[in-house]
């Protein structure tokens, strides 16, 4: 059974979904992208706290946690918020899971506790070289035009980017989750105050990823084949900086493959995770 439990972080709450022996010190870490929640992993945390600890918590700006002014809304802000989640619930050993935006904070995290990274899931991101912002993200970098874009957002215009990122359906619940998301103020803050802060989202992904090299832990690429914000001609790439990697690419899946591919997902993630959690 899941539940939620409340993990505050230097003054900063966070609702964080949990599943499985709490007592374990090794879990499976779920951080969601944007504009998303712990919740996002519902589904997958089911099938995984079976047998494992999950813990999924609402990043700063999102979902239920707090959205101050002041949080640092960086790669390394966070990164140093997810470290302090995992220390609060004496993670030690962290099966991370990662998604859009939650792979650079992930990232970020483990390229500073590299000993302390059990395995890798990449579900459409990882180490980006060369890469561009999409459109919509260089649109929340211009001033004045990301607050526009952002305060005319509505349901149907959620919806429509949905669509377009995704080679199948999307839940209708998901999609008024999505929506909910971008009429919170705060997190419309978190988002262009992230987008604004990285100009170069690819050099700060090698960086990470390239301290974790030496490391090489296990690791599990999943990509949308039909990934517009993200193109899944970087799944092959991961292999230059995780050697391990093992590749799913799901032909009928886009930027979100864990919501309209969650049979593909869950048929190369649990596995994974099964075997990473044997040894």
């Amino acid at each position: 059974m899941l539940e939620v439990m409340d993990v505050q972080v230097e003054g900063v709450h966070s609702p964080v979904l949990v599943g499985g022996p709490q007592e374990a010190e090794a879990a499976v870490v779920f951080v969601h992208g944007n504009a998303g929640s712990g919740q996002d992993w519902r589904a997958l945390m089911e099938s995984v706290s079976s047998f494992a600890r999950c813990v999924a918590p609402d990043m700063p700006g999102y979902g239920g946690a707090d959205k101050p002014q002041d949080f640092d809304y960086t790669v390394e802000g966070f990164g140093r918020y997810l470290g302090g989640v995992l220390d609060h619930l004496t993670v030690r050993h962290a099966h991370l899971v990662l998604h859009d935006l939650g792979g650079p904070w992930g990232l970020n995290w483990a390229a500073g506790h590299s000993t302390a990274v059990a395995s890798l899931a990449l579900l459409g991101i990882g180490a980006l070289p060369g890469y561009r912002w999409h459109p919509f993200a260089r649109m929340f970098r211009t001033p004045v035009l990301g607050e526009i874009l952002l305060a005319l957002t509505r349901r149907r215009d959620v919806a429509r980017t949905l669509r377009r990122g995704s080679r199948g359906s999307l839940p209708d619940a998901y999609v008024e989750a999505m929506a909910r998301s971008f009429r919170d103020p705060g997190t419309r803050r978190a988002v262009l105050r992230f987008y604004r802060a990285t100009p170069d989202l690819g050099a700060v992904t090698v960086r990470d990823a390239a301290a974790l090299r030496e490391v090489n832990p296990p690791t599990l690429v999943i990509w949308g084949g039909g990934d517009p914000y993200v193109p899944a001609r970087y799944a092959q790439v991961q292999r230059q900086y995780f050697p391990r990697a093992e590749i799913a690419v799901l032909p009928t899946s886009g930027h979100w493959p864990f919501v309209d591919d969650p049979d593909g997902v869950a048929n190369a993630l649990v596995p994974f995770l099964r075997v990473q959690l044997s040894e």
